[in-house]
C-alpha cells in the first residue's frame, strides 16, 4: 500500500450463503473496527457466492446474546472481482473461491463448522471461535497499518 494514497485495507468475510459464519464475522469485524478507531482505514465486504434468503435464526439468537442484532441483515452476493480488490479474503470453510493466482489478495480459510441447523449451544461455540479469529485478524491488520 502506498503511503501517498493511504488506501484503506479491504477485508472480505465470505461464505457460500452469507447467512451464518460470515454474518457473525462481519458483525464482530464492524465492532472491532469501531473499537479500534479504524473506520476510515479498514473497509469491510461481506457476502456469499450463493446467498440465502435470510440470516439463520439460530445465528441471530446467538449474536443477540452479544448485543449484536442481525435480524434485519440480508445475505448479499459477492463477486470474485469484488474479492480480488480486497487485501484479505477470509472464507469460513465452505468456499469454492478461485482467485487469479497473480492476485495480491491474501486468502485465508478459517474452516469453521456450519451453524445452520445446529443447536444454540453449538452455535455459541462457533460464534466464540469467530469472535476470537476476528480479534486476531484485527491485531494483525492494526499492526500492519502502524508499520505503514
Amino acid at each position: 500500500m502506498s503511503d501517498e494514497t493511504q488506501a484503506a485495507t479491504r477485508v472480505a468475510l465470505m461464505c457460500v450463503q452469507n447467512a451464518g459464519r460470515s454474518q457473525m464475522a462481519s458483525a464482530f469485524a464492524e465492532r472491532e473496527r469501531e473499537a479500534r478507531g479504524l473506520g476510515e482505514r479498514v473497509d469491510l465486504v461481506s457476502g456469499g457466492t450463493n446467498p440465502a434468503e435470510h440470516v439463520h435464526e439460530v445465528v441471530v439468537d446467538a449474536m443477540a446474546e452479544r448485543d449484536i442484532d442481525l435480524a434485519d441483515r440480508t445475505p448479499q452476493r459477492v463477486t470474485e472481482a469484488e474479492l480480488a480488490a480486497c487485501d484479505y479474503v477470509v472464507t469460513m470453510g465452505c468456499s469454492t473461491l478461485e482467485l487469479d493466482a497473480e492476485s495480491e489478495t491474501e486468502v485465508r480459510d478459517w474452516a469453521l463448522a456450519d451453524p445452520h441447523g445446529e443447536p444454540l449451544e453449538t452455535v455459541r461455540e462457533i460464534r466464540d471461535e469467530v469472535e476470537n479469529r476476528v480479534t486476531v485478524l484485527f491485531d494483525e491488520i492494526e499492526a500492519s497499518l502502524d508499520d505503514s
